[in-house]
């Protein structure tokens, strides 16, 4: 059993003792530690909650809700949703914050509490921090009988952010109907298979193939949408002759593809071709998070902007984002971030840039995807053990790389001439993300390996 607090939200495996899993007692807590800052930074009682489709969401909302309104909190409940779609509903209804129920791409027995701020936006460290803190002093008053909060149900988001997806100016619906696109779609049986769909048949795209998109919350494979768990997706688009696969995760801001030949896009290239797409059209800086491929730098300088690095967490790429002005950014993983829509990671308005990209370019998508710099991404992790001194591994890895160029904004990248590594440890899990890059994947593979028996040599 697992709970791991941090600026990404409360994340734990449900059952087991409170304290050490997601338990109900441990929902009530951080829901009403988050109610009461929300209470006391904004003076806003109204706060909106919605959920993806895994098994354990609707105990999880009910304890939620009803924690809001014990104190004294109105709800919008936007029920089986997105976690952009959340985002864009948080301003939407002037609410003082957000609740998002989902544990993104962890596996089926996991769900988390994930906080936005008054503009839609993940909470930042500092006010994490201060949450974390009313939660383990008790900080929180309950509400009288006559002071208790009401509950609003609300499933017109679904079409609200539709809507606005649809009146970027950069996003061509004619064009993608007159391209006649046939796409597959792997929703993990997660609220994807509700909102993917819908968006699709927005967009112009008449045929549609749909792979596990009933929301019951069963994931048929393990949601990370990664090359090896899509199998099914790429024998789909193979068999129908579909033009792409798209495949999101459980809350549907993780966005990847599959080439009509049944092979990967790549989740790292994403970013890549909507932000060149973006870039072609509206000049200016990109942000990716350390962790991301060397082709964005690579890309956007080609169109003539400043390419930036962030700490890994939506939070801090959308700081930097803010700070340098930048038009698109995002993360490695499939994570789309469009200011023009709303600054948080979006399958949809991904794919709908994407799909515009690609109806413009009159190729295929593996053809599009032979535009892009040749890169090879490596990721492993090593599994933590209890009392393991991170810090002081990570110091001295970097004392053995001092004379490469590296960076320990997080963790510690390190930059070699033909590519890089990047060691942290996760916010999510009880592991250290080793990333690795070069040009190509036995180059990437060799920097990871050198990596970690750097480590085993140093923890013995």
């Amino acid at each position: 059993m697992t709970l791991i607090k941090s600026i990404s939200g409360i994340r734990g495996t449900i059952g087991g003792k409170p304290g050490e899993a997601l338990t109900p007692i441990d929902i009530v807590k951080f829901t009403a530690a988050f109610g009461r800052f929300i209470l006391d930074s904004t003076g806003t009682r109204k706060m909106v909650v919605g959920r993806d489709a895994r098994v354990s969401g609707e105990m999880v909302r009910n304890l939620v809700i009803g924690t809001l309104q014990s104190i004294g909190m109105d709800v919008v409940d936007v029920g089986l949703s997105t976690t952009p779609t959340v985002e864009v509903a948080v301003p939407g209804e002037q609410a003082g914050g957000g609740i998002i129920l989902t544990a993104s791409h962890n596996p089926a027995q996991w769900n988390a509490l994930k906080l936005l701020n008054a503009n839609g936006e993940f909470i930042s460290d500092e006010e994490g921090r201060q949450v974390l803190e009313i939660a383990e002093q008790l900080d929180f008053d309950f509400a009288p009988v006559d002071l208790l909060g009401n509950v609003t149900q609300d499933d017109s988001y679904l079409q609200k952010h539709i809507d606005q997806i649809l009146a970027l100016p950069l996003v061509d619906t004619e064009a993608i109907r007159k391209a006649a696109f046939k796409v597959a779609v792997d929703a993990v049986n997660s609220t994807g298979g509700i909102f993917v769909p819908a968006l699709l048949d927005a967009l112009g795209v008449e045929t549609v193939y749909e792979l596990y998109c009933d929301p019951n919350g069963y994931f048929p494979h393990n949601p990370e949408p990664l090359a090896e768990h899509l199998v099914d997706l790429s024998a789909l688009v193979l068999e129908k002759g579909a033009d792409l696969g798209i495949a999101v995760d459980p809350d549907v801001d993780r966005l990847c593809f599959v080439m009509e030949n049944g092979e990967m896009f790549g989740e790292e290239y994403t970013l890549v071709a909507v932000s060149d797409y973006v870039l072609q059209h509206t000049p200016g800086n990109t942000v990716s998070n350390l962790s991301s491929t060397r082709a964005l730098r690579d890309v956007t300088l080609r169109r003539g902007g400043e390419y930036h690095a962030a700490a890994v967490g939506e939070v801090n790429v959308v700081a930097k984002m803010k700070a340098v002005d930048a038009v698109i950014g995002g993360e490695g993983n499939g994570g789309v971030i469009y200011p023009a829509l709303h600054y948080g990671r979006d399958a949809l308005v991904g794919i709908a840039l994407f799909l515009t990209h690609l109806a413009r370019s009159g190729k295929s998508i593996s053809a599009l995807r032979a535009d892009y710099p040749p890169y090879f991404m490596s990721k492993n992790k090593i599994t933590l053990t209890p009392g393991m001194d991170i810090d002081g591994l990570l110091a001295s890895m970097e004392n053995r790389y001092k004379d490469i160029p590296h960076s320990t904004i997080d963790g510690l990248k390190i930059d070699f001439e033909q590519g890089w590594v990047h060691l942290r440890k996760s916010n999510t899990e009880p592991i250290i993300r080793i990333y690795s890059e070069g040009p190509t994947p036995e180059q990437a593979e060799t920097f990871a390996q050198q990596i970690m028996a750097d480590i085993e040599t140093i923890i013995g």
